[in-house]
């Protein structure tokens, strides 16, 4: 389990969270939503150890993370997956997914772990010889999923997942969400596309102006009138 408890945290001067605290069961999906720069992503900087909060703790599985380096975060078990994709566009697709696992020694497990990501992505099967760059954007989001799979997670964070994607591929995304899921992997989902993200997470928060201000079951705060009217479109 993930503990934020009363975290705080800024770039220089500006404050950006302000004592939020939050929960991520394990095996579970957890979403957290809201308008841009309201610090979703600086929530997730902070759990991987990319950005040192100034107060409070972020615990996993009962140890603190805070102070950590990203590297010794990861080999705790903790991946991000970053908005924006950012893949090694020079590099083919399989040495992405062998970057993935840079950390691993048990090489059984990471052939095993390349079988399942091929299973859940079948087009990086086709395209492991083919540079990142070459990618479509779609393709690229499902590589660095893939590549956040590689390193064996027990927790991934996954920061905007469907941004820049058509329609269809959203849809593609959120499955595969669920199948890692339903595969033991617990979640932590930031995601702009609010009524997608509510729909297949079993806890929400809404963060607003670095503090939250609603929580609840997905399912709760999709059928929320001040959800509706503010993320939602409706």
């Amino acid at each position: 389990m993930l503990e934020v408890s009363e975290v705080s945290a800024a770039y220089g001067s500006i404050e950006i969270l302000h004592n939020i605290s939050l929960v991520v069961e394990t095996g579970k999906i957890t979403t957290l939503i809201g308008a841009n720069g309201a610090g979703k992503t600086t929530t997730l900087k902070c759990v991987c150890g990319l950005l040192a909060p100034f107060r409070g703790q972020i615990r996993w599985k009962g140890k603190n993370l805070v102070g950590l380096r990203p590297d010794e975060i990861v080999r705790r078990g903790v991946c991000l997956v970053p908005e924006g994709r950012h893949v090694f566009p020079h590099m083919t697709v399989a040495e992405n997914l062998d970057m993935g696992a840079y950390q691993r020694r048990d090489r059984q497990g990471i052939a095993q772990d390349l079988e399942w990501v091929f299973g859940l992505f079948p087009v990086l099967r086709t395209r492991r010889r083919q540079p990142a760059g070459t990618l479509s954007g779609g393709e690229q989001q499902m590589l660095a999923i893939a590549r956040g799979l590689m390193s064996a997670p027990e927790l991934l964070l996954m920061d905007e997942p469907s941004m820049g994607l058509a329609p269809m591929l959203v849809d593609e995304v959120f499955r595969v969400i669920q199948e890692i899921s339903r595969a033991g992997k617990t979640i932590l989902l930031v995601e702009q596309n609010a009524a997608m993200a509510l729909s297949v997470a079993q806890r929400a928060y809404v963060l607003e102006v670095g503090s939250i201000v609603l929580t609840g079951s997905g399912a709760s705060l999709l059928a929320d009138p001040e959800v509706e009217r503010a993320y939602l479109g409706l």
